[in-house]
């Protein structure tokens, strides 16, 4: 289609004039068509007298096809020239445009048909036409680079660059002289590769049949597609999708007026089971989306996730979330944001791979408005959050202005107690304003023997009870007001200033502040594998951070508190783990062989402290180091009574998967005493 058109309206004026002179030039300023203007064209034929052929040369210097999106400067075409039946001519040989590589331009023509081709290698573009029918030019495409159509493609679609790819079909151009330009017919796309300037929107190796209609007017353009997709990858924003092998029908209705922007009556998606769907659109004239309206629908999300959600799901970290069920939705998108939705939700299960998450049984539906008022419900069997279990539930929404809301409190049994969540105001993304959550959180009686088993601490036994009045969700980040309170081993352990970051993403963050108070210290030694401590602790851990739930900040301190009738004695087998903790030594006014024959020793206070920065635990103990130890020891036990027994620590900077190690010995009862 590039040349052929332009080089065919000049030879068919002047050619029959030309020919049989032994020389003859002529130069032409200009040539008007109705598919393209030509200037400054020159000819010239050398044809010997006698001779069988002649040798035609053309230079045309500017040619236009404004319509069809072309512009070529500096064109040249040399053929051997031979006359043919009825009349007719025929010419063979190099077109150049510019210093542009060669393709092979052959044509034939007489008085009632033009005929020609365009080739290089294997590509090939046919042209037929009709003097009976002038504006009718009949195309036929085989294995042709789509970059050979780009400039056709830019009259629709600016900003789109073809990559890869070919072209096969058969298509019908219609350019009446002052009417619209139509191209029409059948087309067959394989392996084609392209994307915008931007990047915004790509596709990669895809392949289709279509059936193609396009109309160009000086006052409006439309395109109509119909046809099937097979195979290949598209990408539009943060949408990613894979096309299956197995064909996806396809439909598409667009419009396009002077001086506004397109509009997209129609856009059909068949994929079988995993997704039929129908839409319409609105684009400004700069391409910014100002309208939308969908309804979807899927009898199998299995397929889903895989081709049509990873790119959604893999920014909130989770593009290998496992789905099953049925869905069907309708939405309504404005120059804001999401307008309204309506969602109904058919045995839905929803299963993070990394069990994060999995919520089971997922019914009903979910309706959101961004003016009048609706109300909706959804309900679950159950499911888990990070493996702690949660039971069935039932989610009463109302919705208006934008915002989603709980019309009365959700309660669920979880881990062995019940779990209340309330006050709950959703606002989806609208504007240039994110997701914004807002809810309150009640724990009662729950079993944290349960919780310690399922986040792998040690059985620890008791029951967490509290509530966090406010959570705010918003920038993948959860800040949460109040705290949770948990009696455990006889005593109190508070939770305060929780704050957790990318929940569901790549490497969650937690940040909290733990308060200890009244701890049974022979109840937490037993648990732990510390030997055998008697008394009570209170203690502290500021600025707790986790990543990835492993520690990478704190400030700790563990101290005991006396309290009367509560005897203060230590086993030796927990000297030795509690020195080996703390890079520590004991030590004794008796003899080192002699530690052997006491159980336990008498102390006065306990206290050790760990600040984490950079994976080194800088340790501390008790106020007044023990003398004659050096001036970096520091006292992790000061005993009392006899025999008298001091646990003095020698090292203050630790490095932390060393400490971890030394902890995980002391479970296994790997730990020697080092006496001094």
């Amino acid at each position: 289609m590039r040349r052929i058109p332009i080089l065919l309206a000049c030879l068919a004026l002047l050619v029959p004039a030309l020919a049989g002179a032994r020389t003859m030039q002529a130069r032409i300023a200009r040539v008007d068509t109705p598919v393209a203007t030509l200037e400054e064209v020159r000819l010239r034929v050398d044809w010997p007298a006698d001779a069988a052929v002649g040798d035609l040369q053309v230079w045309v210097a500017r040619a236009d096809a404004a319509d069809l999106g072309y512009r070529w400067r500096d064109l040249h075409w040399r053929c051997p020239l031979r006359r043919a039946e009825d009349a007719g001519w025929r010419c063979a040989g190099a077109l150049r445009a510019g210093n542009g590589a060669p393709l092979q331009l052959e044509v034939a023509f007489d008085a009632s048909s033009t005929h020609a081709a365009l080739s290089r290698g294997g590509a090939r573009v046919a042209l037929e036409r009709d003097a009976a029918s002038p504006d009718l030019t009949t195309l036929d495409l085989r294995q042709v680079p789509v970059a050979w159509v780009q400039a056709l493609v830019a009259q629709a679609w600016a900003d789109a660059r073809l990559n890869r790819g070919t072209l096969a079909g058969r298509l019908l151009v219609t350019a009446p002289s002052g009417g619209a330009l139509r191209v029409e017919g059948p087309l067959r796309l394989r392996d084609v590769a392209l994307e915008t300037a931007d990047a915004s929107i790509a596709a990669e190796g895809v392949g289709a049949d279509l059936a193609i209609r396009y109309r160009s007017a000086a006052d409006a353009a439309a395109v109509d597609v119909d046809g099937q997709l097979r195979g290949g990858q598209l990408l539009a924003g943060n949408t990613y999708v894979a096309l299956p092998e197995t064909p996806i029908g396809l439909e598409v209705a667009a419009r396009r007026a002077t001086g506004a922007g397109w509009r997209v009556p129609r856009l059909a998606w068949r994929d079988g089971a995993a997704l039929q769907a129908t839409a319409s659109l609105a684009f400004d004239t700069a391409g910014a989306l100002t309208r939308m309206h969908v309804d979807a629908r899927s009898d199998d999300l299995a397929p889903v996730r895989s081709r049509y959600l990873s790119g959604w799901l893999g920014l909130a970290g989770l593009g290998e979330l496992d789905l099953h069920g049925a869905l069907q939705v309708a939405a309504e998108v404005d120059a804001a944001g999401l307008s309204r939705i309506d969602a109904r939700l058919q045995g839905v299960d929803i299963r993070d791979p990394a069990q994060r998450f999995v919520f089971d049984g997922l019914q009903g539906d979910l309706r959101y408005s961004a003016g009048a008022a609706v109300e909706s419900a959804l309900a679950w069997n159950g499911g888990k959050l990070y493996g702690l279990e949660f039971g069935e539930a039932r989610l009463p929404f109302a919705s208006a202005d934008g915002v989603l809301r709980f019309r009365e409190d959700a309660r669920m049994p979880f881990m062995g107690g019940r779990l209340t969540v309330h006050d709950v105001v959703i606002r989806p993304p609208r504007g240039d304003a994110g997701a914004d959550i807002r809810f309150g959180l009640v724990l009662d009686d729950v079993d944290f023997g349960r919780v310690s088993q399922v986040v792998g601490l040690p059985a620890f036994q008791g029951r967490l009870s509290g509530a966090i009045p406010n959570a705010h969700y918003a920038n993948e980040r959860v800040d949460f007001d109040g705290g949770l309170s948990m009696q455990l081993f006889d005593g109190q352990v508070v939770f305060t200033s929780l704050a957790l970051e990318r929940p569901f993403g790549t490497a969650p963050s937690l940040g909290a502040d733990i308060t200890f108070e009244d701890l049974d210290l022979l109840r937490l030694t037993e648990v732990l594998g510390f030997g055998s401590v008697t008394g009570r602790l209170d203690g502290r851990i500021d600025g707790l951070r986790l990543v990835d739930w492993t520690p990478v900040a704190f400030d700790a301190w563990l101290e005991s508190d006396p309290a009367p009738e509560v005897p203060q004695r230590i086993s030796q087998s927990a000297v030795q783990d509690i020195s080996s903790v703390g890079d520590a030594s004991f030590v004794t006014s008796l003899q080192g062989r002699l530690i052997g024959f006491f159980d336990d020793f008498g102390y006065r206070r306990l206290g050790i402290g760990c600040r984490l920065a950079n994976e080194v635990c800088s340790m501390s103990g008790l106020p007044h180091s023990h003398q004659g130890q050096g001036q970096g020891a520091f006292t992790i036990v000061q005993g009392a009574g006899l025999p008298r027994l001091d646990v003095v620590g020698y090292n203050r900077s630790v490095d932390w998967p060393t400490l971890v190690e030394r902890l995980r010995a002391v479970g296994s009862g790997e730990v020697a005493p080092v006496v001094e």
